[in-house]
């Protein structure tokens, strides 16, 4: 499996950014697609998570509100809808696969960066 996120930038605060993860290889509508973020000097930290049906979502309690993901499975694409930036979104973001009975994330993308200017 590939994963290939895309979208960052450099915005203002409150603006918005959608981030892509274009995925490839053999998945299945169980697998779990997450993004997750690392700040500078900062431990690298889950965002959110979602079943590649599109079903189950889930946030980190600080996320929920303001960020969406959601899946395009005829563009094999995962997206995070990223709303009133705010600058400690500051971050790489990353995209990650979990896969059939796995706890762990076992594929990765490079990430995209996010820089929140105030």
């Amino acid at each position: 499996v590939q994963l290939q996120a895309s979208g960052g930038g450099l915005v203002q605060v409150g603006d918005s950014l959608r981030l892509a993860c274009a995925y490839s290889g053999r998945t299945f509508s169980t697998d779990v697609m997450g993004w997750f973020r690392q700040a500078p000097r900062k431990a690298r930290e889950f965002v959110a998570h979602i079943n590649l049906s599109g079903t189950s979502p889930y946030y980190v309690d600080s996320m929920k509100g303001r960020f969406t993901i959601s899946v395009d499975n005829a563009e094999k694409t995962v997206y995070l809808q990223m709303n009133a930036l705010k600058p400690e979104d500051t971050a790489v973001y990353y995209c990650a696969l979990r896969q059939g009975f796995s706890t762990l994330y076992g594929s990765w993308g490079r990430g995209t960066q996010v820089t929140v200017s105030s």
